[in-house]
């Protein structure tokens, strides 16, 4: 069983009791999420686009934050410099059902 989901613009492969960590999905641990499915093989049938049924469903495992990612800037001989930095929100989630 495989299906090809799309999680906030992004394109996952995911087979059942898999583990991934998402871009951030609104809700909390525990919390269960149904992802939208453009590619489903089950058996070896596989249907695409609107001919897809399949339903892959999802338990929100844990929200959590990236690394931090420095953006620095400067112009010599100027005085100038900018640093900003951010951590990216995700979301570790295990696909608890492909029908």
């Amino acid at each position: 069983m495989l299906a090809v989901v799309k999680i906030a613009g992004q394109q996952f492969t995911v087979e059942k009791d898999q583990t991934l960590f998402v871009p951030h999905l609104e809700g909390k641990a525990g919390d269960k999420v149904e992802l939208e499915v453009l590619l489903s093989d089950l058996e070896g049938k596989l249907s695409v686009g609107a001919s897809v049924k399949t339903k892959v469903k999802a338990e929100i495992v844990d929200q959590l934050k990236g690394d931090t990612v420095i953006a620095y800037k400067q112009k010599r001989r100027k005085g100038f410099h900018k640093k900003k930095g951010h951590r990216t929100a995700y979301t570790k989630i295990k696909v608890t059902d492909i029908k």
